[in-house]
């Protein structure tokens, strides 16, 4: 894995944001995604409303499309998920995936792309479903590729779900991507394409599963769904260079996840980058090769047995693992093996695996360390993000400042 250069580096305004909510030095996406759409701090959990959940907060993209603006909201997780949610709806709880998924259609905005819906027919799958509701509200909804690649102006308002979903409803991570996957700066394209209009257009792009691996500490997954997002900014940042009088692209995250860091205390000053070259698939994937062995062997089998797909997956070997090494795989094996409600649950555990898959995580962590890369947290940190801007007004977004801030800077740009 060579070093890239991400163009939201090369992007001529740099700075930085902090992210707290009302309630907490480390945020949510949903307090987050708040506060860069709608200028406003709130709880945790909540979607662009007050920390009470009782008022609602007009978002950039509603006051963009009043305006006469076309707007699209595209993420590589579910569409109704806290951050695309938080730009085109309102309610107490970002659990609340059906009621948040109505409020689709009813936003009017021209463009959803990316992810599909987690709870399409409600929490109990006896609501009217959400689908057949976007199309009955005059909303083109296709899921296939060609269907996809033919989009034009004329097919009115869209609403593009990647033809393959992965857990959560979300586009496969980079890494596991296939041909038959829609990019993430496909999507990006496509809404330039659909959009593109005299009176302008907002679009507010995701790259959501750039977090879910954070939270998973899978660098690697992380690292390729950044440079994935990164192509897409490439999109926007050739629009801007097309049209620089009339174009504002902002790239920042909503908070940090995992407290990644580039240092580890076994490998002192160095780092070995190349060891994560070896990686094949995301720790999402592994797991599916983990349940299947663990189901043809009834939770019996053995590590040995199994290791040829971890020399696959990750570019580990078995001879060149301390005893340590081996003893902590092991371990995580044995727990992989047992049914999820036989796993060990104390302390240790959770701090070992975090919840997820045990072995998977273990591998995932020797490689980091093996590389000279650590985590602190399989949830979110309360570290400031970066922020790079380009275009109208980007010389505001220089400096330290509040993620409620961006909205602002945005606003004015944006004459709203």
């Amino acid at each position: 894995m060579g070093i890239v250069k991400l163009a939201m580096s090369t992007m001529p305004i740099q700075g930085m944001s902090t992210t707290y909510s009302t309630h907490s030095i480390i945020t949510d996406s949903a307090a987050a995604g708040t506060a860069l759409a709608t200028g406003n701090k709130t709880a945790s959990g909540v979607i662009a409303m007050d920390p009470t959940g009782t008022v609602s907060y007009e978002t950039i993209a509603q006051k963009a499309h009043k305006k006469g603006m076309k707007v699209g909201i595209v993420s590589s997780v579910s569409i109704e998920h806290a951050t695309p949610a938080s730009f085109y709806a309102h309610r107490p709880s970002r659990k609340d995936y059906y009621e948040l998924a109505l409020q689709l259609p009813e936003s009017g905005f021209e463009y959803f792309a990316g992810g599909g819906f987690n709870k399409p027919k409600g929490k109990k799958g006896d609501q009217p479903d959400v689908v057949e509701i976007i199309k009955g509200a005059g909303y083109t909804f296709v899921e296939d590729m060609e269907g996809f690649r033919k989009l034009s102006p004329a097919d009115g308002k869209v609403v593009a779900v990647n033809p393959v979903l992965k857990g959560g409803k979300s586009l496969p991570y980079e890494i596991d991507r296939r041909d038959d996957s829609i990019s993430l700066a496909e999507f990006t394209a496509k809404g330039v394409e659909l959009l593109d209009n005299p009176d302008g257009f907002f679009m507010m792009v995701e790259g959501g599963k750039i977090d879910w691996a954070c939270h998973a500490n899978d660098a690697v997954s992380s690292i390729r769904d950044t440079i994935a997002f990164d192509q897409a900014v490439q999109v926007a940042l050739d629009f801007y260079n097309a049209h620089p009088d009339e174009t504002l692209v902002v790239v920042t995250g909503d908070h940090e996840t995992g407290g990644l860091s580039i240092g580890f205390a076994g490998t002192k000053y160095d780092t070995f980058f190349q060891k994560l070259d070896g990686q094949t698939v995301s720790y999402e994937d592994f797991d599916l090769l983990i349940s299947s062995y663990r189901k043809s062997t009834d939770g019996k089998g053995s590590m040995e047995e199994f290791f040829p797909q971890v020399e696959s997956a990750f570019g580990l070997k078995m001879e060149e693992l301390s005893q340590s090494d081996v003893a902590e795989l092991k371990r995580a094996f044995s727990e992989s093996m047992k049914g999820k409600d036989d796993r060990s649950k104390d302390q240790e555990s959770f701090l070992l695996y975090g919840g997820y898959e045990p072995f998977s995580m273990a591998l995932t962590h020797l490689l980091n360390r093996q590389a000279g890369i650590s985590w602190t947290s399989y949830a979110h940190t309360g570290v400031p993000v970066p922020v790079s801007a380009a275009g109208v007004a980007q010389d505001s977004f220089n400096g330290y400042y509040d993620n409620t801030d961006i909205y602002h800077k945005m606003a004015s740009a944006m004459g709203l």
